[in-house]
């Protein structure tokens, strides 16, 4: 459990340039982000501290010069975590919240700018895949309004099932998982617009996501404007213009794996990176 908690949306993915490279802008938030998160750890008497780049900074052609920026003006050298690892953390942390009785998880996670897909029966998954499918890219590559039209919802729908097929026979190939999993602030939100419990029931509250509340919510969201959504409950105005994306890329991967139902879990990546973190701490100790 957090000690103490502070976020910086920063919406990476979604400042890209056409030729690839992460804007100025995007940079300048960037290191002036990582410079606060040192402040704030070294406030709170943070004896180690680890810092992680993901998916934006990962696909980033400039992403070399940016990373030796950060380093050169905040003296913290981030680690870009690969998709693959991504998943892999992920995968982590939900084995670690449901335990062993579990049995064989499919874990799903979609941040900002890739897609997450995690399967396995142990605490190290067997196929752990990551593809460019994120909700802020999404909305970046694949819309141009707000509310995004019908016709590029209705393009996109077709699109991200396109590109989810060849995953989905790699996932079928593992075997049928005893349970389905969904973690990320993008499937919180949508679990919670669709009926689930909100925030403050408590984490252990057993909350789901299914297809037909979803197929609803889409019908409803899609009309709406970005200022509107950010009007929800369970809706955060700096995420709000991308939820009609991570909807739809929420409904194409469930409808690719055959998956009407999945369950919320509150941990993520940043529990998983941590529990990594501890994993490799006892065994210096031992």
């Amino acid at each position: 459990m957090p000690a103490s908690s502070t976020k910086t949306v920063l919406r990476l993915a979604e400042r890209i340039t056409e030729s690839g490279e992460l804007t100025m802008a995007g940079a300048d938030d960037l290191v002036r982000a990582v410079a606060d998160a040192r402040k704030v750890a070294t406030e709170q008497g943070c004896a180690d501290m680890m810092a992680f780049a993901t998916s934006a900074v990962r696909d980033a052609t400039n992403a070399i010069e940016v990373l030796a920026r950060v380093e050169a003006e905040t003296g913290v050298a981030l680690e870009v975590l690969s998709g693959a690892d991504e998943a892999r953390c992920t995968f982590l942390a939900v084995r670690r919240w449901y335990g062993w009785s579990a049995g064989r998880l499919l874990v799903l996670d979609i941040g900002g700018g890739s897609l997450e897909i995690a399967v396995g029966v142990d605490e190290e998954p067997d196929l752990a895949k990551s593809v460019p499918l994120g909700a802020g890219r999404i909305t970046r590559e694949r819309f141009d309004s707000d509310p995004p039209s019908r016709a590029a919802i209705a393009s996109t729908t077709e699109w991200l099932a396109e590109q989810l097929a060849p995953v989905a026979k790699k996932v079928a190939k593992q075997g049928e998982p005893d349970r389905v999993v969904a973690t990320s602030k993008t499937f919180r939100s949508l679990s919670r617009l669709t009926g689930a419990a909100p925030s403050s029931a408590g984490l252990r509250v057993r909350r789901v996501l299914t297809d037909a509340g979803l197929r609803q919510l889409i019908a409803f969201i899609s009309r709406m404007s970005a200022a509107d959504l950010a009007e929800l409950e369970g809706v955060s105005a700096s995420r709000a213009h991308q939820l009609v994306a991570g909807a739809l890329v929420a409904q194409a991967t469930m409808a690719a794996l055959g998956r009407p139902e999945l369950e919320i879990c509150p941990w993520a990546l940043r529990e998983g990176v941590i529990l990594r973190r501890l994993d490799q701490a006892n065994g210096e100790d031992t």
